[in-house]
């Protein structure tokens, strides 16, 4: 029953952070459009879109924390696992023990973020805090914040359920020119 539980947990946070990889790869394109339609406006009309800053500033914080999920899903955050691998290739159980490890204290600092950000983004929806120039161009700051705290959340879960499930052995890449035939 417990890997059922697990099994099933697993399928929903791997949708979800397939969907919200997805969600940050729209905004990446919004992001474009909007880069592409300041440049224009600046060039042609020698009128540059207002909040073009504040929007990449935005912008950029949404991407990374949506995507954040999905690269932990499927094992692509950065790490130097060399020291890993060669523990692996002598002793595969430490190497799975550490890997444990470090997925434990990933969950918990990920953990730690969401709870720090989740009460930011209360106080922001309750106050309507925004940033930008008034009277030019504002932006709320509580939707940074929620995805912030959701992203870190559903990446915490995801490092939860690595530990559970203590399949975490990301093979090496290795370029063609490598293989041995």
């Amino acid at each position: 029953m417990f890997k059922s539980a697990v099994a099933g947990l697993s399928r929903i946070t791997n949708t979800l952070a397939i969907a919200t990889n997805a969600l940050g790869t729209l905004v990446v394109l919004a992001l474009v459009v909007i880069l592409n339609v300041d440049v224009i406006s600046r060039g042609v009309f020698s009128a540059p879109l207002k909040g073009t800053y504040e929007m990449v500033q935005f912008s950029v914080v949404l991407i990374v924390f949506l995507q954040l999920a999905d690269v932990v899903r499927v094992d692509r955050l950065t790490r130097s696992d060399g020291f890993l691998n060669v523990v692996h290739a002598r002793r595969p159980l430490v190497a799975a023990n550490l890997r444990r490890i470090i997925n434990a204290i990933s969950a918990i600092f990920m953990g730690l973020i969401a709870y720090i950000t989740f009460p930011e983004f209360l106080h922001m929806w309750s106050t309507q805090d925004y940033f930008g120039v008034p009277g030019l161009f504002t932006l709320p700051w509580w939707p940074v914040k929620l995805v912030i705290s959701m992203g870190t959340t559903l990446s915490c879960l995801i490092f939860v359920l690595k530990v559970i499930a203590g399949k975490d052995r990301s093979e090496l890449v290795r370029t063609p020119e490598h293989d041995e035939s």
